[in-house]
């Protein structure tokens, strides 16, 4: 499922397959994924404020090596 969309990036949260009840998100940018979470979060909201946190610091990082 497509949450929230920041060119060029995509934060992608979903039903994890590993564990039941419990959420997974991806970030994607320009549609290639470049990280996914390594831990499972308990609701869809905790996944995608994590998620969130870690599209900013690839923001961040991104523009400051420029």
């Amino acid at each position: 499922m497509n949450d929230t969309s920041m060119y060029p990036y995509e934060l992608e949260v979903q039903a994890s397959v590993r564990t039941p009840g419990a959420f997974d998100w991806a970030i994607r940018r320009h549609g290639k994924l470049i990280q996914r979470s390594d831990r499972v979060q308990r609701s869809e909201d905790a996944a995608r404020k994590d998620g969130l946190k870690a599209v900013e610091r690839q923001f961040l990082s991104a523009h400051s090596t420029r």
